[in-house]
């Protein structure tokens, strides 16, 4: 969709996804070796009592969900910035869902503009588990 077409307070529910414990392990392994997310001794005598998922994989898993029906399509041009925070854990097993809005448009120039989209990260008990702010610099229909 073009920068033009798109608005402040659109949204859109993201689809459930599982964490699966072989795939978070198998991302921890590769991009979190932390033992909190690949050793389950470890992890079973920390306060959380088993292995944690990296909070890149949380994003990641829910992120995929998301670009089935992004809203920015063959228009967008880049990445700009994303920004996570964190707020609660997540282990496998759990299932995730999400919400994404476009909370600030940004004109930066005749060819394109940037749009800010913010996803929360929810489990199945409805706990808010990460917000990602993302910029994203869409391109903007050309007249004439």
């Amino acid at each position: 969709m073009f920068f033009d077409d798109l608005k402040v307070g659109m949204n859109q529910d993201i689809n459930p996804v599982e964490v699966k414990k072989d795939e978070m392990i198998a991302f921890a392994k590769s991009y979190d070796n932390c033992p909190i997310h690949v050793d389950e001794e470890y992890a079973k005598n920390s306060k959380f009592g088993k292995l944690l998922s990296p909070g890149m994989f949380t994003f990641a898993l829910v992120w995929g969900e998301y670009l089935k029906n992004d809203y920015f399509g063959e228009e967008l041009l880049a990445g700009k910035s994303t920004k996570m925070e964190w707020f609660a854990p997540v282990f496998a097993g759990d299932t995730l869902y999400g919400k994404a809005e476009i909370i600030d448009k940004i004109d930066r120039n005749p060819k394109n503009g940037i749009v800010v989209l913010q996803i929360d990260i929810y489990n199945k008990d409805n706990v808010l588990v990460l917000t990602d702010i993302t910029e994203a610099i869409v391109k903007k229909r050309i007249n004439g």
